[in-house]
């Protein structure tokens, strides 16, 4: 791993920590170079997913593309980028064991909704008027309605 300070690779890990799925490792380190400290995360790389898409086209499931789109969602929020990695391999995790390897796109964003659901409403909101190709400003209103029954219920 490259210093993003020095550049150089001689470094040395202070700490590792395993994610709860056990799918990604944190780990923190220092350079032997400059001394900077910086962190990487490692995470599984899923071989051989394929997401089959609304139209019926399958196309190789790209982890990039998923945290493009819910970074996107997440924009100006206080939303960490760590936050989103752990949102999309939590996604990912609870979708491999009942698809395998065949997922579709259907529960990719629903898996994402139903998390940025609880991370922050107002990404929430955004994902899922892309998602749910919202037509107006009615379509709108009803989804946000849906997210202030919960706190209705707690007087």
């Amino acid at each position: 791993m490259r210093c993003p300070k020095c550049t150089s690779i001689e470094d040395k890990v202070i700490d590792s920590r395993i994610s709860k799925e056990g799918s990604t490792i944190r780990r923190r380190r220092e350079c032997l170079e400059c001394s900077h400290r910086y962190t990487t995360t490692e995470t599984l790389v899923r071989d051989g997913v394929v997401v089959i898409k609304r139209d019926g086209r399958r196309e190789d499931f790209d982890r990039e593309k998923l945290v493009r789109a819910v970074r996107a969602a997440c924009h100006k929020r206080p939303v960490d980028a760590e936050q989103i990695a752990m949102l999309v391999e939590d996604v990912m995790d609870a979708l491999e064991a009942p698809f395998e390897r065949e997922i579709p796109s259907r529960a990719i964003g629903e898996g994402v909704m139903q998390r940025l659901r609880n991370v922050d409403q107002v990404a929430y909101v955004r994902f899922a008027s892309i998602y749910k190709q919202f037509r107006d400003v009615a379509e709108f209103v009803d989804e946000i309605s849906t997210l202030e029954k919960p706190k209705s219920a707690h007087p």
